[in-house]
Formats: structure tokens, sequence, C-alpha cells
């Protein structure tokens, strides 16, 4: 399974794709953001994402606060949130950089005002279950990456079918609604479980730990998408400070990510590395004493020791009983021609 976002093929015998969410970190200073744009590609994210939000659209004014906001998210938004003709400046931004722009909106026309801008749409865990809207945003023909935190597996299940039956290219994206999350409520196993219920879709995880760590194991289990917050500076006020990595921390995300990606394969075969290794690391079967020609070998007289160049130490029974043909000294490699046949 894979799908493909603009020149990306994103599925499980891909690279993972590894998004930097700038969300509203930039405070709406376009300098800010176009930093931060430049940061992600230095860092070696395949794209940076940021939101576009109609706060009118998405929500009423008295709705209630979060526990990660200072004040009513509605008036953040009014404050800070990027304008249309700044997202067009982002995006060919993006595009001079050479990094992928991608964007979330927060409401039906949301979407519609970004459409021509973005190659897939990023759908944030609140508008998981509005059906209504995924569907007529799947209707727009490009792939949808959808967050699933404070989710039950039933209301993805309903969301899953709703577009994969519709045939949208679709990713679900593993993810806690927590900020910053208790490491306990995350259960990561759950990843391998959507990739087993969900097999339309490619299966990724939106992280919103304070750290790295997770992202690992995350790719480890079989994410194929990873989505990090990204910050110029930690220091600073915001709505997503506490859940936010700097971007030197990014490409330490990125630098593991592309190591362990590698590491996944499941052949268990003796690597060409590892044989010259073998030689003098593997045991062999030698005498403890002098052994005269003539004898019967018997256990006291031999055991292994390294190197791995005579009699493997796993024959120790089948030289047991054996005739010596010829001397043997002390401390010495037994061959199979110093034994009677």
């Amino acid at each position: 399974m894979h799908i493909k976002i603009q020149n990306s093929l994103i599925g499980y015998h891909n690279p993972v794709f590894i998004i930097a969410e700038g969300c509203d970190n930039h405070l709406g200073n376009i300098a800010t953001a176009k930093e931060m744009i430049r940061e992600a590609k230095r860092a070696g994210a395949d794209a940076i994402k940021f939101q576009h939000h109609l706060p009118d659209e998405e929500m009423l004014p008295d709705t209630p606060m979060s526990d990660n906001f200072q004040e009513p998210l509605y008036e953040f938004l009014k404050k800070y949130a990027l304008t249309l003709e700044q997202h067009r400046e982002l995006k060919s931004y993006c595009d001079e950089v050479g990094i992928l722009y991608m964007c979330t909106p927060f409401s039906l026309k949301a979407a519609q005002e970004i459409n021509s801008l973005v190659p897939a749409f990023k759908i944030g865990s609140g508008e998981m279950t509005d059906i209504p809207s995924l569907v007529r945003i799947g209707q727009m023909s490009k792939p949808m990456i959808v967050s699933t935190g404070m989710c039950t597996l039933e209301e993805i299940d309903r969301t899953y079918n709703a577009l994969a039956n519709r045939d949208v290219p679709l990713v679900l994206m593993n993810c806690l609604s927590e900020y910053p999350p208790v490491y306990e409520d995350l259960n990561l196993g759950v990843i391998t479980e959507m990739i087993k219920r969900y097999p339309k879709a490619v299966i990724g995880h939106s992280d919103h730990t304070p750290d790295l760590y997770t992202c690992f194991a995350a790719t480890a289990l079989g994410a194929r998408v990873l989505e990090k917050h990204v910050i110029l500076d930690k220091s600073q006020p915001g709505p997503d400070q506490s859940v936010s990595i700097e971007f030197d921390e990014l490409a330490k995300l990125v630098e593991g990510v592309r190591k362990i990606e590698v590491s996944l394969g499941t052949e268990k075969r003796v690597q060409s590395k590892e044989k010259s290794i073998r030689t003098w690391a593997f045991r062999s079967i030698v005498s403890l004493r002098p052994i005269a020609a003539g004898e019967v070998i018997q256990q006291d007289d031999i055991w292994s020791k390294r190197p791995g160049t005579g009699i493997p130490a796993h024959q120790m029974d089948n030289v047991i009983g054996k005739k010596v043909i010829k001397d043997i000294p002390a401390n010495t490699l037994i061959s199979w021609a110093d034994l009677d046949e």
C-alpha cells in the first residue's frame, strides 16, 4: 500500500515521510515563517506544514479553552492566523527553497481556499469525526492525511470507511491529543493494530511529546509518516510551545529515522562484514593437556576456545571417543587430521 504526494511515494516500502509542523508558532510573522521553512529544509524534513484558520468558519467565539492555551483560541487565531495571501507567499517560498509546502485547513471553506496551493490535505484530530466536511474535501481528489487523536477505533472506522470507500488516497495518523502527553497514555502499539485494521490506508504517527524517542519507536513499529511540531525557540510562548522541538532536534530526528528505517529488514543471514569476524570470534575445539598418539579423547581433555578456524565447538560430541593418531600439544587447535577416522 502506498500513496503519492507530489513527487513522494509514501508507504511500507518507501522512506518515512517527515512533516515539520510549523502550526502557529510563527505568531503571524511571515519572516518567522520563512525562517522556519529554511530551517526545516536544512534539517532534512520532507515537508513543512502550516495551518489555515478562518475562525468564524471553524468555531463559535465562546468555544471553551483548552488547557494548553492561555487565551481563548478564537481570540488567538484572530490575532495570529495567516491570511490566504500569506499562504500563497509561503507556498512560493517553499518552492524556491525546495521543500514541500503543506497546510491544514480547519474548515471546509479553508480547504476550498487552499486547494490550489496544496498537493494533499492534512486534517487535524478535531475534524476527524466531521464526516460531511471530510467527504467534501475528499471530492477535491487529493490525498488526505487524517490525525486520530481523541478518537475511538470505532470512530476511526467510520472515517476510514467514508473515505476509503470513496477511493480517497488516505493516511491515518496515530495521535494522542494531550499537550504534552503522559507517556503511559501513548499506546504506540496501536500503530501495528491500525496497520492490520486499515489495509487501504498508510499509517503514520503525529507526535506531541517534547522529545524524539516516541517518533523513533513509531518508525520501528511501522509508521510511514511522521509529524512533529517545530519552533525556532522553545522559550517563545504560544499554544504549541510545550509540544514543539527546535530545528536542531528536528535534524537529529531526521537522521535517526533514516538510520532506523534502513535497519528494519527481516532477513537473517551472515553479512559480508561479519564473515571475517566469524573466523576469530567463534570457538573451536582445543586440547587442555598434551594428548599422546594412541590415546582416546575424553571430555576432560578438550574444550572450546577462539579462533573459529578449527573443528567447530558444536561438534565436540563427535570428537570425544576418537583415537589420536599423532601427538597433540596442550592448548592447541585439534583438527580432523589428528584423529582416527
